[in-house]
């Protein structure tokens, strides 16, 4: 199973190990952050709309649509009490592109990338805390 290893590197400043990459995060400032990276949900927010044009990049490609300078504009808001991400919004843009008839098909992929699809079938995140005398 893939996995991925956050670290506490102080000062509520993140760094997390995945797929041979490392990626910073840090908080908002209520909870200490100081603006140095982009924080937890900002991330899950860039996964959705990077990972919806890089399956509409994909299918346009393979059907010779053009995608210059293709371009995906995710909205959200945040509810605060309990805290989470809502009322998702992404639309994508394909400024030279002409779609015709396969512009439903162009919308299904989307609608089909794999963090949509996650969220569509989400079902549960287990939690289990490991201290010194469980490790």
């Amino acid at each position: 199973m893939p996995t991925a290893i956050t670290r506490y590197e102080g000062d509520m400043l993140f760094a997390t190990e995945v797929g041979g990459q490392r990626i910073t995060t840090d908080v908002t400032p209520p909870m200490g952050g100081k603006g140095r990276a982009p924080t937890p949900p900002d991330l899950f927010v860039v996964s959705l709309g990077a990972c919806v044009a890089a399956f509409v990049a994909h299918y346009c490609e393979q059907q010779g649509i053009d995608t210059r300078e293709l371009w995906v504009e995710t909205a959200f808001e945040k509810n605060e009490q309990p805290a989470f991400l809502t009322n998702f919004k992404v639309d994508v843009h394909l400024p030279y592109a002409d779609c015709g008839d396969r512009m439903a098909a162009v919308k299904r992929v989307a609608d089909h990338c794999i963090i949509e699809e996650t969220l569509q079938h989400f079902q549960n995140v287990q939690f289990q805390i490991h201290d010194k005398a469980n490790v």
